[in-house]
């Protein structure tokens, strides 16, 4: 870096946020004025990526700097393990540390919060006696047992349904308020002289959209949110139609959603000018991935790599970047570099590679930090260069890598929806499908097991809706060797149909099923 480090360090996650609907990216509604003020002050980036379509693994590739294959968090292994985590290597550096958020990913209970010195999550407002220490251990030994681990998504299962009941409905108070005043505090009661890690996910924007009655009057004013398709998987099993109406109203909700958030966010934003400590803060601003509104007649953020899920908005201020936009492809695992970066926190020349020890860390990395003039120059890269790395050394840097693991907990619901309607989820449907991407600014390639693989050329076909082979293209062809390379370091493509569930109920012991039939998991 060029300039002095802040000290401190803000960075915000907008759940569920699609970068087409928001001011800075050129949506014209006026829902985000704040991020619009804001932008004028931070580096745009016009073309982040994320590293999967749906909150763990992101959270998981943002908090190691690691791929999902490489942590391992995903719907079959709901948890990060053996990984140090961001939070954790700033605590140890003496930063006060504290994160808050309303997503039932970001708990203890899937070590997401792991170094995080204070916190308030989702599941913090649950009956102990569900969610405690023994829930977790349950959880974690089922994964640990491959014939177990449909006893897991069930308890996965479990939590998504209290999230949406309790995210629904009559009573669905929004909880970013609360989410905005507990960082205010913290940051106000910060004594650390090192300085302090905030970290905020505001799940507004996420499925169900029950907006406070103030926006809903203003950009949703003629949408009945108990009208309107609030479950995706009526819709992709096929169970339930959208007409363009609905799908409008629908629109009209996501956007009030995205309004109240940005006006939460504008109110911290205000607080840390007032109080003087704006220009000492690096602020992070992203969306861990989008969503589908129909396109690609999809609905939600599962099943899919598309533009709308993985090419995520990111702004970022601070003194190394200038107050500008730019349309180079970066990736979302980049951050743990960057806030590595930005604190001045382990820039000892450690090399990139996993270390060894009770839990993996992953040094800092000046070809993976958006401060430094080595960003993603990776032929300097030092040590054990990760799949991402290896799989660029061809191609400059330029391509961005996505996987999205067989999606267990969503083809579970998606089968539930349709079973009910009288269809059936065929073998090569989508739902059951794994897929991994590699994409540059101009061509992308989708490689999947049971479904068709897809190739863009997105400079000429940004709505991804004209399919191009890789021999009737150079872009696509090129981004299909990129993907081959990054399969290679990862241990090899994913194009053999597999089943990540199992019917487990007969093999487990008495024991256990009265364990699972006391937390509420077996009948």
């Amino acid at each position: 870096m060029t300039d002095r480090s802040p000290d401190n360090v803000l960075f915000v996650v907008l759940d569920t946020v699609r970068k087409d609907r928001l001011g800075p990216y050129g949506y014209d509604r006026g829902t985000t004025p704040s991020l619009s003020a804001f932008a004028e002050e931070a580096t745009v980036f016009d073309a982040a990526v994320a590293p999967a379509p749906w909150t763990l693994p992101v959270h998981a590739s943002m908090f190691t700097g690691l791929y999902p294959s490489q942590h391992g968090a995903d719907q079959e292994s709901p948890y990060l393990e053996g990984a140090q985590t961001l939070a954790k290597t700033l605590s140890q550096a003496g930063y006060d540390t504290a994160a808050y958020s309303s997503n039932a990913w970001i708990t203890p209970y899937t070590n997401l919060t792991e170094g995080f010195d204070d916190g308030d999550t989702f599941f913090e407002v649950m009956p102990g006696e569900y969610l405690s220490g023994p829930l977790s251990k349950v959880w974690k030994a089922m994964n640990d047992n491959d014939r177990l681990r449909d006893f897991a998504s069930s308890a996965v299962q479990f939590g998504a349904k209290i999230h949406e009941y309790l995210a629904s409905g009559d009573g669905a108070d929004t909880k970013t308020p609360s989410v905005i005043d507990k960082t205010i505090s913290f940051i106000d009661e910060s004594e650390s002289e090192t300085g302090w890690f905030a970290f905020i996910n505001l799940m507004d924007a996420h499925l169900p959209y029950y907006p406070p009655e103030e926006y809903r009057r203003e950009f949703a004013a003629d949408a009945d949110p108990d009208a309107v398709c609030q479950n995706s998987k009526e819709y992709n099993s096929g169970a339930r139609d959208i007409d363009d109406d609905e799908w409008d109203d629908i629109g009209d909700l996501y956007d009030a959603e995205i309004a109240h958030m940005d006006d939460q966010l504008g109110r911290l934003f205000e607080w840390l000018k007032e109080t003087d400590q704006w220009d000492d803060t690096t602020v992070v601003v992203c969306a861990d991935h989008g969503e589908l509104h129909g396109e690609h007649d999809l609905y939600g953020h599962e099943f899919a790599l598309y533009e709308q899920l993985i090419n995520v908005p990111l702004m970022i201020k601070h003194p190394a970047l200038d107050d500008d936009r730019t349309a180079a492809v970066v990736e979302l695992l980049d951050l743990y570099h960057t806030v590595l970066d930005a604190t001045d926190v382990r820039r000892d020349g450690s090399t990139t590679g996993v270390q060894s020890g009770e839990n993996r860390v992953v040094g800092f990395d000046p070809t993976r930090s958006l401060f430094d003039s080595r960003y993603r120059q990776f032929d300097s890269a030092d040590g054990n260069r990760d799949p991402g790395q290896r799989a660029n050394e061809e191609a400059a840097g330029e391509y961005a890598f996505v996987e999205y693991a067989q999606p267990v907990i969503e083809l579970h619901h998606l089968e539930e929806k349709a079973k009910a309607a009288g269809l059936e989820i065929e073998d090569d449907h989508r739902a059951r499908a794994r897929l991994r991407a590699a994409r540059s600014s101009d061509g992308k390639f989708i490689r999947a097991d049971r479904i068709p693989d897809e190739g863009f050329v997105l400079g000429e076909d940004p709505a991804e809706s004209r399919p191009v082979s890789p021999n009737d293209h150079d872009a696509v062809e090129a981004a299909e060797r990129a993907l081959s390379r990054f399969e290679s370091a990862t241990g090899g493509a994913w194009t053999e149909a597999t089943d990540a569930r199992a019917d487990a109920l007969e093999d487990a012991d008495e024991k256990l099923q009265e364990r699972l039939s006391d937390l509420g998991y077996m009948e």
